[in-house]
C-alpha cells in the first residue's frame, strides 16, 4: 500500500510539444487536486475561479506562472496562490516536461 497517489497519476503523463496532459489526483465534495504536464512550448490559458481559491504546487522543472498581466518563471519545488477571481494560467518555456498541480477550494458549485 502506498498513500503517495502522485507517481501513479503522472507516470503516464507524456505530452508532445504544444500539449497540455492531466490527471485528477484528488476530488472530493471540497476539493480538487488536479496535476497539470505541460509539453514543451505548452500553455495553459488564463482563466479563473470567481468563487474558489487555486494553488499551484510547482513539482517537476520550471513553470512560467501568468497572474493577470504578470508573469513569473516558478522552479520545483515551488507554490504559487491565486486568490479568488485572480486571473491565471501557465506555460512551459523550457524543453522538457513540467508538472504542477492545482488545488481548487471550494469546489465551484
Amino acid at each position: 500500500m502506498t498513500l503517495d497517489e502522485y507517481p501513479a497519476a503522472v507516470d503516464d503523463l507524456d505530452p508532445a510539444e504544444g500539449a497540455v496532459e492531466t490527471a485528477e489526483l484528488v476530488v472530493t465534495d471540497d476539493v480538487l487536486v488536479k496535476a497539470f504536464a505541460l509539453g514543451p512550448d505548452a500553455e495553459l490559458e488564463p482563466h479563473d475561479h470567481p468563487n474558489s481559491t487555486n494553488v499551484f504546487h510547482v513539482l517537476e522543472g520550471t513553470v512560467t506562472v501568468v497572474r493577470g498581466d504578470d508573469s513569473e518563471s516558478v522552479e520545483a519545488p515551488g507554490v504559487v496562490h491565486h486568490e479568488r477571481g485572480d486571473v491565471h494560467g501557465a506555460r512551459n518555456e523550457t524543453d522538457e516536461r513540467v508538472v504542477f498541480t492545482a488545488s481548487l477550494c471550494p469546489l465551484p458549485s
